[in-house]
């Protein structure tokens, strides 16, 4: 349990989820680990449940000193960044004809914006440290194909998949492999809200579009955040240094490609 020994990670949006799912991971592979998220309280809980191989960050990924900041903090505290993972995101759902400007403005901020002012930014701090680092963007089984309700998220997770393969082509000949995850269906806490968002506009009883999609999964079940932590692993390993540019499906069977 090794694989990622003397290395060091920043991972956005960690304090809880599938972020705080790759800090252990990571942590129990033998990083270091900064736990970056809006919620610096949340941050700092998840930090000390890990201990003295994980730092709470406070960092907002729609403004930039935010973001340069982060990067300084970590560095001091661990030294240079060797891994990325782009976790931080929002979801949102509306019919066509009911979406918002405000709200697309603000999921695309979030998802695309965020996770690409990241990465160059981390992509520059490593360029300038002479890192052969990981990069890893994540996606969505959304970010393949359209779906009803969910036009925005689905359209900025797309984006994610293109500026993965973008960024992998431009940033390898530098030593720098960037890759993506893409869940399909995550059981966690924001459910609730996507439950309810399709009770309202299906017309459905509260838990009923939870089942279906559950049912849906050809593995059986809705996915766990620790499902996803293996192949964080793998792509920020040196066993994946010859992958450049790629996104894997990690959802259970729910897409192929």
């Amino acid at each position: 349990m090794t694989r990622l020994a003397g290395k060091t990670a920043l991972i956005t949006g960690a304090a809880r989820g599938i972020g705080l799912a790759f800090a252990k991971a990571y942590v129990a592979e033998g990083a270091r680990v900064a736990i970056a998220d809006i919620g610096i309280q949340r941050a700092q809980q998840a930090a000390t449940e890990i201990g003295a191989s994980a730092l709470a960050v406070e960092m907002d990924v729609t403004n930039q000193p935010s973001i340069d900041n982060a990067i300084a903090r970590t560095t001091a505290h661990f030294g240079p960044i060797d891994i990325l993972i782009n976790n931080a995101a929002i979801f949102t759902a509306a019919p066509i004809v009911e979406i918002d400007r405000a709200d697309y403005e603000r999921v695309f901020d979030i998802n695309v914006a965020g996770a690409l002012f990241t990465m160059q930014a981390v992509a520059r701090h490593m360029i300038a440290h002479g890192t052969k680092g990981r990069i890893i963007n994540m996606a969505s089984q959304a970010g393949r194909r359209g779906e009803s309700l969910v036009a925005v998220y689905c359209a900025s997770k797309a984006a994610i998949i293109s500026l993965t393969q973008s960024a992998g082509l431009n940033l390898i000949p530098h030593g720098i492999n960037v890759n993506a995850i893409a869940p399909g269906v995550v059981d966690g806490e924001h459910w609730d809200g996507v439950d309810a968002f399709f009770a309202r506009h299906e017309g459905k009883p509260l838990g009923q579009k939870k089942r279906e999609v559950a049912a849906g999964v050809p593995y059986g079940r809705m996915g766990r955040a620790e499902d996803l932590t293996g192949m964080a692993v793998f792509l920020a390993s040196d066993e994946a240094k010859y992958i450049v540019a790629q996104t894997y499906n990690v959802d259970g069977g729910n897409w192929m490609s």
